[in-house]
């Protein structure tokens, strides 16, 4: 599939596609609007920036601005994203089936996380976690894991978070800089078409790698084993070793995988970093915005969590089940997109 680097990859999902209230002010390279995805007027897509409505649909206001390897995705069946008018998004952040509403600043690496609400005029703190189902009160600088409202802002420093948030030099790097060639042909599995990179990769069966993903496999390659999924904008980098994603997990939106190993039936929550040599055992739940130190193992049965990652509960019987229907909903996503994006390529592939 040739992409323009002008304007984003733009591709219906089961037969929906993103509606645009007006042009963009300016997309990057790489991004990307997917699906059940409304715009306002004058949105801003950053580099690899992606809008992904399959479950669910996502709603964006007028004056805002997504930046570069941002995602806003939702739940399936749960929960819709809304974004308010004039809110600004920084780089590598999550906006995930929440409601953030007008003039709020969610700064780099921050995730929102289902049911959330920011409220307005909100700054959420750069690598903060905004826990499910939390609300957080108007007017607020925000921060923490989980994000609590801190101190109150007044009109003139939030103009100043947006600014900064806005005024951003956008080098692509290297990684970057060319777009990773389909791996395993024959092989039915999904590959998303601003997937970049280099490096042996092995798919199996129904495993599936999203938009704007960043593979740096150098010599050792990746493995994502049947029935797995890898989301968007997540990078898996091997510099000592193989990355290897076992069969039935998830690796959530916007995750650093670092030379490390991950079982089967394990769901990695978004804006987590995995450091080198972590062993990730089969039926484990990582909480979303978690880190692992060099080398440590996330035993099997439990819900790990915090920063670095410490054991917090038994895995019962509905989190397990949740582990089990994120690979299967995946499974389903995959196969609305491969079609669009087979129909976007034509006869030809990209």
């Amino acid at each position: 599939m040739k992409l323009r680097p002008d304007a984003p990859l733009v591709l219906a999902y089961h037969g929906v596609f993103p509606v645009l209230k007006g042009p963009l002010v300016a997309s990057g390279p790489g991004s990307a609007l997917l699906g059940k995805v409304t715009l306002g007027e004058r949105v801003e897509l950053g580099p690899f920036a992606v809008l992904r409505g399959d479950g669910h649909a996502i709603a964006v206001g007028d004056d805002v601005y997504i930046g570069m390897h941002s995602t806003v995705h939702i739940s399936h069946a749960l929960y819709g994203t809304t974004i308010g008018r004039r809110v600004s998004v920084g780089s590598n952040a999550v906006v995930h089936a929440c409601t953030v509403g007008d003039d709020c600043v969610v700064q780099d690496r921050a995730c929102v996380l289902d049911g959330a609400v920011v409220g307005s005029g909100c700054v959420v703190a750069s690598g903060s976690v905004v826990f499910s189902r939390a609300v957080l009160p108007p007017g607020f600088w925000c921060e923490g894991v989980p994000a609590l409202a801190v101190r109150p802002i007044d009109a003139a420093e939030l103009a100043q978070w947006h600014l900064q948030t806005r005024r951003r030099s956008f080098a692509v790097d290297d990684a970057c800089s060319s777009y990773l060639a389909a791996p395993d042909a024959g092989v039915a599995s999904f590959t998303a078409a601003t997937v970049t990179g280099a490096g042996e990769v092995r798919m199996g069966a129904e495993s599936s790698l999203w938009y704007s993903c960043v593979i740096d496999a150098g010599v050792h390659g990746v493995s994502i084993a049947a029935g797995a999924n890898v989301q968007d904008n997540s990078v898996l980098r091997c510099s000592e070793r193989p990355v290897e994603v076992g069969e039935d997990c998830t690796v959530g939106h916007n995750v650093l995988l670092q030379d490390c190993t991950i079982g089967q039936r394990v769901l990695v929550g978004m804006g987590s970093v995995l450091a080198p040599h972590t062993v990730v055992m089969d039926d484990v739940l990582l909480a979303a915005g978690s880190t692992t130190g060099r080398g440590q193992v996330l035993e099997s049965g439990w819900l790990w969590g915090g920063r670095p990652a410490r054991v917090i509960a038994p895995l019962d019987a509905r989190k397990l089940q949740m582990i089990k229907q994120s690979a299967a909903i995946y499974r389903e996503y995959m196969k609305g997109f491969a079609e669009s994006q087979a129909i976007a390529a034509g006869p030809s592939s990209r």
